[in-house]
């Protein structure tokens, strides 16, 4: 009996730890580093003009890559955007886009509103040149001494 209870226990127990490493993994991907790094920090104002230092990020479920890219702002908007290829070339991003998802795509704080395909994609633009510098931190005082 308590064999049986020791083995239930242990199922139970790998259940969960594999489920906290799944959760884990799937907060981890490039989009959502980038994002905490955006939302811990900042970023300027991304002003109308071409940029060829983007990042362009692709979810589907929990998983996401992040390419590099190029990307064209006019009144604070996307209108369009490209992924650079491995012969330096530059590649427009097109999709059957869900109800217009990519129309009036507004930049806010270095990423651009998402845009979803008709296939469930999520898409973001990044500018990561535009994230602000590290706040400086306080510095510590030193403990007391016998003088």
């Amino acid at each position: 009996m308590r064999i049986k209870i020791t083995i239930i226990l242990l199922a139970i127990s790998t259940f969960f730890i594999a489920q906290t490493k799944d959760d884990n993994a799937a907060e981890l991907n490039c989009y959502n580093k980038w994002a905490a790094k955006f939302e811990d920090r900042g970023a300027e104002i991304v002003k109308d003009g071409v940029y060829d230092d983007v990042i362009v990020t692709n979810r589907q479920g929990a998983k996401a890559t992040c390419n590099k890219g190029k990307a064209e702002v006019f009144k604070g908007k996307v209108i369009r955007f490209y992924i650079l290829l491995n012969d330096g070339s530059y590649e427009e991003v097109k999709r059957t886009w869900y109800k217009k998802s990519n129309e009036n795509v507004e930049v806010i704080n270095g990423i651009s509103s998402t845009m979803i395909s008709v296939h469930n994609e999520l898409i973001n633009v990044m500018w990561p040149n535009k994230i602000k510098p590290k706040k400086a931190k306080p510095t510590a005082a030193p403990d007391p001494t016998d003088d």
